[in-house]
Protein backbone atom coordinates (compact mmCIF):
# COMPACT_ATOMS: atom_id res chain seq x y z
CA UNK A 1 0.00 0.00 0.00
CA UNK A 2 1.42 3.30 -0.89
CA UNK A 3 1.64 6.16 1.82
CA UNK A 4 0.22 9.14 1.83
CA UNK A 5 2.21 11.63 0.76
CA UNK A 6 0.67 15.12 1.34
CA UNK A 7 -1.99 16.16 4.17
CA UNK A 8 -5.64 16.22 3.34
CA UNK A 9 -7.60 18.94 3.58
CA UNK A 10 -8.70 21.19 6.35
CA UNK A 11 -4.97 20.05 7.81
CA UNK A 12 -3.15 21.01 5.17
CA UNK A 13 -4.24 24.62 5.30
CA UNK A 14 -4.85 25.14 9.44
CA UNK A 15 -3.16 24.30 12.36
CA UNK A 16 -5.14 20.78 13.50
CA UNK A 17 -4.91 18.61 16.79
CA UNK A 18 -3.18 14.94 16.71
CA UNK A 19 -6.68 13.61 17.31
CA UNK A 20 -7.91 14.92 13.98
CA UNK A 21 -4.89 13.90 12.08
CA UNK A 22 -5.16 10.54 13.28
CA UNK A 23 -9.01 10.21 11.90
CA UNK A 24 -7.83 11.30 9.09
CA UNK A 25 -5.66 8.56 8.50
CA UNK A 26 -2.38 10.56 9.22
CA UNK A 27 0.00 8.90 10.98
CA UNK A 28 2.48 10.26 13.63
CA UNK A 29 5.78 9.16 11.30
CA UNK A 30 3.87 11.61 8.40
CA UNK A 31 3.25 14.19 11.43
CA UNK A 32 7.07 14.39 11.57
CA UNK A 33 8.20 15.70 8.33
CA UNK A 34 9.62 18.78 7.67
CA UNK A 35 6.15 20.34 6.11
CA UNK A 36 4.30 19.89 9.15
CA UNK A 37 5.20 21.43 12.37
CA UNK A 38 4.71 20.59 16.39
CA UNK A 39 3.56 23.86 18.03
CA UNK A 40 2.95 22.13 21.24
CA UNK A 41 1.19 18.79 22.86
CA UNK A 42 -0.64 17.62 20.74
CA UNK A 43 -1.12 20.35 18.34
CA UNK A 44 0.71 21.19 15.16
CA UNK A 45 0.20 23.27 11.55
CA UNK A 46 1.37 22.92 7.97
CA UNK A 47 4.98 24.51 7.61
CA UNK A 48 3.75 26.98 4.84
CA UNK A 49 0.87 28.24 7.01
CA UNK A 50 -0.15 32.13 7.03
CA UNK A 51 -1.14 33.02 10.64
CA UNK A 52 -4.96 33.22 10.41
CA UNK A 53 -6.05 33.48 14.15
CA UNK A 54 -9.46 32.13 13.81
CA UNK A 55 -7.98 28.97 12.45
CA UNK A 56 -4.93 29.11 14.75
CA UNK A 57 -7.86 29.65 17.74
CA UNK A 58 -10.25 26.98 16.61
CA UNK A 59 -7.44 24.38 16.95
CA UNK A 60 -6.06 25.80 19.94
CA UNK A 61 -9.64 25.25 21.66
CA UNK A 62 -9.82 21.88 20.29
CA UNK A 63 -6.64 20.98 21.90
CA UNK A 64 -7.52 22.04 25.03
CA UNK A 65 -10.65 20.99 26.52
CA UNK A 66 -11.74 22.48 29.70
CA UNK A 67 -9.83 25.89 28.75
CA UNK A 68 -11.21 28.84 26.62
CA UNK A 69 -9.67 31.26 24.55
CA UNK A 70 -9.80 34.89 25.83
CA UNK A 71 -8.43 38.47 26.29
CA UNK A 72 -6.79 39.66 23.55
CA UNK A 73 -7.76 36.93 21.07
CA UNK A 74 -11.20 36.86 22.09
CA UNK A 75 -11.78 40.50 21.45
CA UNK A 76 -10.18 40.09 18.16
CA UNK A 77 -12.30 37.31 16.82
CA UNK A 78 -15.24 39.45 18.08
CA UNK A 79 -13.73 42.54 16.50
CA UNK A 80 -13.94 44.20 20.32
CA UNK A 81 -12.47 47.93 19.59
CA UNK A 82 -8.65 47.79 21.24
CA UNK A 83 -5.93 50.30 20.93
CA UNK A 84 -3.52 50.14 17.87
CA UNK A 85 -0.54 48.05 19.86
CA UNK A 86 -3.44 45.56 20.00
CA UNK A 87 -5.34 45.22 17.14
CA UNK A 88 -3.08 43.10 14.89
CA UNK A 89 -1.77 41.37 18.15
CA UNK A 90 -0.95 37.42 17.00
CA UNK A 91 -0.62 36.31 20.52
CA UNK A 92 -3.22 33.56 21.11
CA UNK A 93 -4.53 33.80 25.20
CA UNK A 94 -6.46 30.76 26.87
CA UNK A 95 -8.06 31.04 30.28
CA UNK A 96 -8.32 27.55 32.19
CA UNK A 97 -9.76 26.94 35.41
CA UNK A 98 -7.27 26.35 38.10
CA UNK A 99 -8.29 22.49 38.06
CA UNK A 100 -6.55 22.14 35.26
CA UNK A 101 -2.31 22.48 34.82
CA UNK A 102 -0.58 25.38 33.69
CA UNK A 103 -0.61 26.55 29.83
CA UNK A 104 2.43 25.84 28.58
CA UNK A 105 2.97 25.67 24.93
CA UNK A 106 5.03 28.57 22.28
CA UNK A 107 3.16 31.57 21.49
CA UNK A 108 0.55 30.90 23.59
CA UNK A 109 -0.69 33.30 27.03
CA UNK A 110 -1.89 31.22 29.67
CA UNK A 111 -4.07 32.52 32.70
CA UNK A 112 -5.67 30.96 35.24
CA UNK A 113 -8.94 32.08 36.33
CA UNK A 114 -12.28 31.76 37.84
CA UNK A 115 -15.00 31.87 36.18
CA UNK A 116 -18.79 31.03 36.02
CA UNK A 117 -20.80 28.59 33.29
CA UNK A 118 -22.69 31.76 31.66
CA UNK A 119 -19.19 33.73 31.28
CA UNK A 120 -18.00 30.88 28.59
CA UNK A 121 -19.69 30.64 25.56
CA UNK A 122 -19.32 28.13 22.10
CA UNK A 123 -18.93 30.49 19.31
CA UNK A 124 -18.67 28.78 15.87
CA UNK A 125 -16.85 25.30 17.17
CA UNK A 126 -15.22 27.92 19.31
CA UNK A 127 -15.20 27.58 23.21
CA UNK A 128 -14.43 31.44 23.89
CA UNK A 129 -15.28 34.31 27.19
CA UNK A 130 -18.37 36.05 26.36
CA UNK A 131 -17.58 39.71 25.26
CA UNK A 132 -18.59 40.91 28.23
CA UNK A 133 -16.01 38.52 30.37
CA UNK A 134 -13.53 39.48 27.87
CA UNK A 135 -13.97 43.05 28.72
CA UNK A 136 -13.45 42.43 32.15
CA UNK A 137 -10.53 40.45 32.05
CA UNK A 138 -9.10 43.46 29.62
CA UNK A 139 -9.05 45.59 32.40
CA UNK A 140 -6.07 44.68 33.90
CA UNK A 141 -4.75 45.44 30.29
CA UNK A 142 -6.23 48.37 28.58
CA UNK A 143 -5.75 51.94 29.51
CA UNK A 144 -8.88 53.27 31.16
CA UNK A 145 -10.08 55.27 27.98
CA UNK A 146 -9.85 52.00 26.17
CA UNK A 147 -11.51 50.15 28.21
CA UNK A 148 -14.68 52.28 28.43
CA UNK A 149 -14.48 52.39 24.71
CA UNK A 150 -14.95 48.40 25.03
CA UNK A 151 -17.88 49.02 27.41
CA UNK A 152 -19.40 51.95 25.56
CA UNK A 153 -19.90 49.17 22.38
CA UNK A 154 -21.33 46.65 24.68
CA UNK A 155 -23.89 48.76 26.14
CA UNK A 156 -24.84 50.89 23.01
CA UNK A 157 -28.34 50.38 21.42
CA UNK A 158 -27.94 48.74 18.16
CA UNK A 159 -29.75 49.69 14.62
CA UNK A 160 -31.51 47.53 13.47
CA UNK A 161 -31.28 47.99 10.14
CA UNK A 162 -27.47 47.57 10.20
CA UNK A 163 -27.05 45.04 13.02
CA UNK A 164 -30.09 42.72 12.94
CA UNK A 165 -29.94 42.88 16.56
CA UNK A 166 -32.45 44.45 18.84
CA UNK A 167 -30.72 44.46 22.28
CA UNK A 168 -27.41 45.72 23.38
CA UNK A 169 -24.91 42.86 24.06
CA UNK A 170 -24.77 43.87 27.76
CA UNK A 171 -26.35 46.71 30.02
CA UNK A 172 -24.34 49.03 33.21
CA UNK A 173 -26.26 46.58 35.85
CA UNK A 174 -25.29 43.28 34.15
CA UNK A 175 -21.68 44.86 34.15
CA UNK A 176 -22.06 45.72 37.55
CA UNK A 177 -23.32 42.14 38.18
CA UNK A 178 -20.29 40.77 36.49
CA UNK A 179 -17.68 43.05 38.50
CA UNK A 180 -19.72 41.57 41.77
CA UNK A 181 -19.17 38.31 41.00
CA UNK A 182 -14.87 38.69 40.89
CA UNK A 183 -13.86 41.51 43.12
CA UNK A 184 -10.42 40.17 43.67
CA UNK A 185 -9.89 39.91 40.30
CA UNK A 186 -6.41 41.86 38.79
CA UNK A 187 -8.05 45.34 36.75
CA UNK A 188 -11.41 45.17 39.15
CA UNK A 189 -10.53 49.01 40.17
CA UNK A 190 -10.20 49.87 36.85
CA UNK A 191 -13.36 48.22 35.58
CA UNK A 192 -15.55 50.54 38.32
CA UNK A 193 -13.58 53.63 36.88
CA UNK A 194 -14.54 52.09 33.52
CA UNK A 195 -18.43 51.35 34.35
CA UNK A 196 -18.44 55.24 35.81
CA UNK A 197 -17.54 56.72 32.69
CA UNK A 198 -19.31 54.45 30.14
CA UNK A 199 -22.45 56.22 28.17
CA UNK A 200 -24.93 54.73 26.06
CA UNK A 201 -25.07 56.61 23.05
CA UNK A 202 -21.69 56.23 21.24
CA UNK A 203 -21.56 54.37 17.63
CA UNK A 204 -17.55 53.64 17.45
CA UNK A 205 -14.50 53.84 19.86
CA UNK A 206 -13.18 57.41 18.70
CA UNK A 207 -16.60 58.95 19.14
CA UNK A 208 -16.04 57.31 23.25
CA UNK A 209 -12.27 58.37 23.12
CA UNK A 210 -13.46 61.97 21.45
CA UNK A 211 -15.93 61.91 24.52
CA UNK A 212 -13.55 61.26 27.69
CA UNK A 213 -10.75 64.42 25.76
CA UNK A 214 -13.71 66.77 26.05
CA UNK A 215 -14.39 65.57 29.57
CA UNK A 216 -10.81 65.42 31.18
CA UNK A 217 -10.19 68.75 29.32
CA UNK A 218 -12.55 69.90 31.99
CA UNK A 219 -15.67 70.65 29.18
CA UNK A 220 -18.60 69.91 30.19
CA UNK A 221 -19.78 66.63 28.99
CA UNK A 222 -21.68 66.49 25.98
CA UNK A 223 -24.70 64.95 24.73
CA UNK A 224 -24.78 61.75 22.67
CA UNK A 225 -26.90 60.95 19.52
CA UNK A 226 -27.86 64.64 19.41
CA UNK A 227 -31.24 65.20 17.26
CA UNK A 228 -31.80 68.35 15.32
CA UNK A 229 -35.62 68.40 16.45
CA UNK A 230 -36.00 66.98 20.13
CA UNK A 231 -38.31 64.00 20.30
CA UNK A 232 -38.51 63.59 16.00
CA UNK A 233 -36.90 59.82 15.68
CA UNK A 234 -36.30 60.94 11.93
CA UNK A 235 -34.62 64.00 12.97
CA UNK A 236 -30.84 64.95 11.49
CA UNK A 237 -28.48 63.73 14.47
CA UNK A 238 -24.94 64.44 15.56
CA UNK A 239 -22.34 62.44 17.16
CA UNK A 240 -21.85 64.65 20.22
CA UNK A 241 -23.29 68.06 21.41
CA UNK A 242 -24.42 70.52 23.31
CA UNK A 243 -27.91 71.43 22.59
CA UNK A 244 -28.25 74.96 24.82
CA UNK A 245 -24.87 75.95 22.58
CA UNK A 246 -26.50 74.89 19.64
CA UNK A 247 -23.00 73.21 18.71
CA UNK A 248 -23.12 69.55 16.93
CA UNK A 249 -20.25 67.58 16.88
CA UNK A 250 -19.41 64.68 14.41
CA UNK A 251 -16.75 61.69 14.27
CA UNK A 252 -16.64 60.76 10.52
CA UNK A 253 -14.68 57.30 10.25
CA UNK A 254 -13.84 55.56 7.40
CA UNK A 255 -17.30 54.38 6.07
CA UNK A 256 -18.02 58.01 6.00
CA UNK A 257 -15.51 58.49 2.61
CA UNK A 258 -17.85 57.12 0.13
CA UNK A 259 -19.82 59.53 -2.51
CA UNK A 260 -23.65 58.58 -1.14
CA UNK A 261 -22.21 58.90 2.30
CA UNK A 262 -20.42 62.34 1.85
CA UNK A 263 -23.45 63.81 0.27
CA UNK A 264 -25.18 62.57 3.63
CA UNK A 265 -23.32 63.63 5.90
CA UNK A 266 -22.66 66.99 3.89
CA UNK A 267 -26.91 67.41 3.89
CA UNK A 268 -27.24 66.24 7.93
CA UNK A 269 -24.56 69.29 8.70
CA UNK A 270 -26.45 71.99 6.52
CA UNK A 271 -29.72 71.00 8.36
CA UNK A 272 -28.26 71.90 11.86
CA UNK A 273 -25.86 75.28 10.06
CA UNK A 274 -29.53 76.35 8.91
CA UNK A 275 -31.10 76.06 12.44
CA UNK A 276 -28.38 78.22 13.49
CA UNK A 277 -25.69 75.32 15.10
CA UNK A 278 -22.10 75.42 15.19
CA UNK A 279 -21.27 71.84 13.31
CA UNK A 280 -17.62 70.77 14.19
CA UNK A 281 -16.74 67.71 12.31
CA UNK A 282 -13.25 65.43 13.23
CA UNK A 283 -11.77 62.12 11.54
CA UNK A 284 -8.70 60.22 11.81
CA UNK A 285 -5.99 63.14 11.68
CA UNK A 286 -7.88 64.33 15.10
CA UNK A 287 -7.88 60.76 16.47
CA UNK A 288 -4.34 60.46 15.72
CA UNK A 289 -3.45 63.43 18.30
CA UNK A 290 -5.82 62.14 21.06
CA UNK A 291 -8.42 64.86 19.71
CA UNK A 292 -5.99 67.57 21.44
CA UNK A 293 -6.39 69.94 18.24
CA UNK A 294 -10.31 68.99 18.76
CA UNK A 295 -10.64 69.72 22.24
CA UNK A 296 -8.98 73.67 21.35
CA UNK A 297 -11.62 73.68 18.74
CA UNK A 298 -15.10 72.78 21.03
CA UNK A 299 -13.55 75.38 23.66
CA UNK A 300 -13.52 77.82 21.36
CA UNK A 301 -17.04 77.00 19.94
CA UNK A 302 -18.52 76.76 23.08
CA UNK A 303 -16.71 80.19 23.82
CA UNK A 304 -18.70 81.45 21.43
CA UNK A 305 -21.91 79.89 21.79
CA UNK A 306 -21.81 81.48 25.37
CA UNK A 307 -21.49 84.67 23.38
CA UNK A 308 -24.04 84.25 21.20
CA UNK A 309 -26.37 82.87 24.06
CA UNK A 310 -25.57 84.54 27.04
CA UNK A 311 -29.35 82.85 28.23
CA UNK A 312 -27.14 79.62 28.76
CA UNK A 313 -24.71 80.93 31.08
CA UNK A 314 -25.20 78.52 33.30
CA UNK A 315 -24.90 75.87 31.15
CA UNK A 316 -20.56 75.94 32.36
Amino acid sequence: MRKQDFLPEPLSTAPFTFGSALSAGVTLNRLRRKDVVNVGRGLYRPADWDFDLEGAARALSAASPGAWISHVTAARLRRQPLPPWLADSTELHLSKPRSLPSVRRKGVVGHTVFTLEDEIELIDGIRMSTRSRTWLDLARILPLNGLVSMGDELIRIPRVDFEGRTQPYDTVAGLSMLIGRHPNLQGIVRAREALDLMRVGADSAPESLLRLAIVDAGLPEPELQVTLRAGDARSPSADLGYRHRRLAIQYDGGHHLGDAQIHSDRRRDKAFEAAGWTVLVFDKSDLADDFQRAVTRIKRALRNGWLDHPQAAGFA
